[in-house]
Order: structure tokens, then sequence, then C-alpha cells
């Protein structure tokens, strides 16, 4: 199957379990369309506009931004209610209490989030992140080549190195004999994921790469492409594709970049753990890997909503890796 069959085939529904699946043939090579398609077509929409009346569109759309507010207004009462709760039965000092709560920042046009100010280091870094979202992978570049190679090294440091276009690409869970046919929208820093985490966190790597945890599928995941969609999801999740990001995700986000450079990769590392551990859980197979991603997807941003979280290693799923 090609691989661009694993990153078209949708899934929609809950994490639950109750899903709705439909294909989609537009193929994606660049980051600003995702892996796994669009969620509609231009067709089916264009016929639908022209059954509604104006009159239609204008009373959907109210009932669209009130329940859009709605959800807004209880998020922040709940919120609040943590935060006087903690206040009134927590112990320890009360500014202290104060300066640890989480900042989501404001409500701007659109119901959109605002991040609070941001600092000359992170305004620094995130602009290296996006800068590095934005390198497509090229298979002609020599560091590219290189980084593939590396790459191979650290997966297997005690075997030959083969070609770039080998059949033993595949054991690493390449769709084809040539790596560079499977980057399309994940671009290069899908590559620099893969290398972070085989040199960060070697023994998850090994464990994730060599499928050596619980009782696995006849029908596996391919461990290199779901790097690369994990790459591309987490560029999705975390707004990074916007001038700042603006879901509570991105602003945690902006947060772990004070402290932590690679918040990006080691985010990375902790999703691609979070993703095998919902495969298992799952017991899914190879065809249900695009809504395994989507629930991983959910843990994640549960995670990072969560009051006490302050760094990367405050994240409950960061107990899963291995160094």
């Amino acid at each position: 199957m090609a691989s661009a069959t694993l990153r078209r085939r949708l899934h929609h529904g809950d994490v639950d379990g109750r899903k709705y699946e439909r294909y989609d043939a537009t193929d994606s090579e660049t980051l600003s369309e995702p892996l796994l398609g669009s969620s509609s077509t231009e067709n089916s929409r264009d016929e639908y506009n022209e059954e509604r009346t104006l009159e239609d569109i204008w009373e959907e759309e109210r009932k669209r931004q009130q329940v859009h507010w709605t959800l807004i207004f209880s998020q922040l009462i709940a919120q609040w209610a943590q935060w006087i709760a903690k206040i009134v039965f927590g112990s320890g000092s009360l500014f202290g209490r104060f300066l640890s709560l989480p900042t989501f920042g404001q409500i701007g046009t659109g119901g959109r989030l605002l991040p609070p100010p941001l600092s000359m280091l992170q305004e620094e870094r995130l602009r290296n992140i996006k800068r590095r979202i934005e390198i497509p992978f090229d298979g002609s570049r020599m560091e590219h080549q290189d980084a593939l190679r590396q790459l191979w090294k650290l997966a297997y440091p005690q075997r030959e190195l083969p070609p770039l276009k080998s059949e033993l690409w595949k054991e690493m869970g390449w769709q084809g004999t040539d790596p560079s046919t499977d980057f399309r929208g994940g671009g290069y820093i899908s590559l620099e994921n893969l290398i972070f985490f085989a040199k960060t966190y070697p023994k998850s790597f090994q464990r994730l790469l060599h499928k050596q945890d619980g009782t696995r599928a006849e029908w596996e995941y391919p461990f290199a492409v779901a790097g690369i969609n994990i790459s591309f999801m987490l560029a999705q999740m975390l707004d990074l594709q916007s001038g700042k990001p603006s879901t509570i995700s991105g602003i945690r986000f902006l947060a772990f970049l004070e402290e932590d450079e690679m918040a990006f990769d080691n985010l990375y590392c902790i999703a691609f753990q979070m993703m095998d551990a919902q495969w298992l859980a799952k017991r899914a197979s190879y065809m249900e890997f695009n809504d395994v991603l989507k629930s991983t997807r959910a843990q994640l941003e549960r995670e990072l909503a969560l009051d006490d979280v302050s760094s990367i290693r405050d994240l409950p799923a960061f107990n899963l890796l291995y160094k």
C-alpha cells in the first residue's frame, strides 16, 4: 500500500470509537496541507449552499456563534472556579499560588485566545521553530542526505549503511526503497525529530522501532512514516502556522519555550510514545492509524491544559519515556 493511502484515509468521530469513514484522493506536497487530507469536498459544499436561503445562512451562523461563545464562557468559569478553590482551600502563599497559575491569555476577535506577551527569548525560539517547519525535505541536498544516513546509524548502529535507495529502508518503516518520497507535507523537521528522538531517548526509540512493547498487531504501523505524521500533527495542534499560537495547547507551548529551546522536539518524543501506548490499548492495526493519531492528539491536548503543568517534564506522559 502506498504511503499516501495511510495519510488520506480519514476517520471522523469520537475517541470512544464511533466513527464515519471516507477517502480523499487529494495529494499533499507542502506543510500547508495536512498529511491526513482535507475534511470535506468543495463540490458538496457548493451544492449545499445553493439550496440554502440567506436567512438560513444567517440563522445557522447565529446559532454557531451562540454555541461557540457558550463553550468559551463555560471554560472560563471552570478555570476561575479552580483558581478560587485553590486560593480558599490550598496551602502555601497566596501570591505564590497566583503566580503559578497557568496563563492562557485573553479572548480576542473571533473567540480566539490571545497569547500573553512573549519575552525576546520566546520570540526568537518561536521564529526558529517556524523556520524549521517551513523547510521541505530535499533529497538532492547533501545536508538532508547526511541526516538520513545519521538516522540509519542511530537506528542500527551495528549494521552497514545502505545506499539512499535500498529495500533495507523499509525495515525502518519507510513505504518504499527511497525514503525521500515519504516526507511530503512532513518536511525536513520530521527527520530532525526522529534523529532527536534517537539521540535523546535511545531506549524508547529502539523499543518503538522494534515494536518491543505489548502484544503487537499482525499489520503494524510503519515506524518512520508514523513519525512524519506525528510531526505534522504537532505543528497543527500547536497552531504554529499562524502568526502566534492562539489555542490552549499552543499558548502552553509558548511557555515551554522560555526554558526549553527544544520543546517541540521533546513534545514530539512524548507524542510518539503516547501514540504507541494508544495503539496497544486499542489493539489497533494498520488501517486504524488515523484513529489512533486522533486519540493521541486529544490526550496530549488534555495534558497540556492541566493546571499544574509548567514544563515538558510535568506532563504525565513524560514518564513513559526511557533514556
